[in-house]
């Protein structure tokens, strides 16, 4: 009887160890870095904006969800693509306003104790695309990041506000923004704090708005922090 529970206690031990081992397999094969993130950023304007004077303090909220598909063995080299919402607001001194026709005109304000507040705000619906590396494992969810790569973004709205001697004036649906946005973006860091920065590869306005025949060419710039969520 001692030597059958003997191999009944070795098989048994035998059968835990693979079955070890089979787990710590299929986590290998099943791990992926499915994130939700959220950012923070302070919004400057680039690009051609140098007659443009930003005041008080620019923001960007930025909320989605990223799926991983990693592309190497040790799955610390991934794809990710996501979706998203951003919303940006843009402190400055270009005044918008519409004309007796309909058409937006842009002129600069010269003198800011005329007004308490002059920026126009922007919200998209985005889609990131990264590549993706990093130092984590299967099992160690603190690691150093490194995500590059590129989003895409379509306005959704977009307003401009002003309040000031003129009084309070303001518009939506603008069609000199554009609709689409994009640029490239990184964001790297350890564990959940992560810098993040975002470069705009074209105009924020379309080449209809101008200043003395001159477009306003500038594009979006954000630096931030950036917040992943497993």
């Amino acid at each position: 009887m001692r030597y059958l529970f003997f191999i009944m206690y070795c098989f048994f031990a035998i059968a835990q160890g693979i079955a070890q081992e089979e787990a710590i397999k299929e986590i290998d094969s099943l791990y992926k870095e499915d994130q939700f993130y959220a950012a923070i950023t302070y919004n400057l304007l680039g690009n051609g904006a140098d007659n443009i004077d930003q005041s008080g303090f620019s923001l960007g909220f930025h909320l989605g969800f990223i799926k991983d598909m990693p592309i190497n063995k040790k799955r610390n080299v991934a794809i990710g693509i996501g979706l998203g919402y951003s919303a940006n607001s843009y402190n400055q001194d270009l005044f918008i306003n519409q004309d007796e026709t309909g058409n937006f005109t842009y002129t600069f304000l010269e003198n800011s104790e005329t007004y308490s507040k002059n920026k126009f705000s922007t919200h998209l619906i985005e889609i990131p695309l990264e590549f993706r590396w990093r130092t984590s494992t299967p099992t160690e969810y603190n690691f150093w990041r490194i995500y590059a790569g590129i989003k895409f973004g379509y306005t959704l709205i977009n307003s401009s506000k002003y309040e000031g001697d003129l009084g309070r004036i303001k518009y939506t649906s603008n069609n000199d923004f554009n609709r689409f946005q994009y640029g490239l973006t990184l964001s790297a860091g350890y564990n959940t704090w992560n810098i993040h920065l975002y470069y705009g590869l074209n105009p924020i306005l379309s080449e209809d708005a101008e200043i003395s025949g001159k477009h306003l060419d500038f594009n979006a710039v954000k630096i931030g922090l950036m917040f992943y969520i497993l």
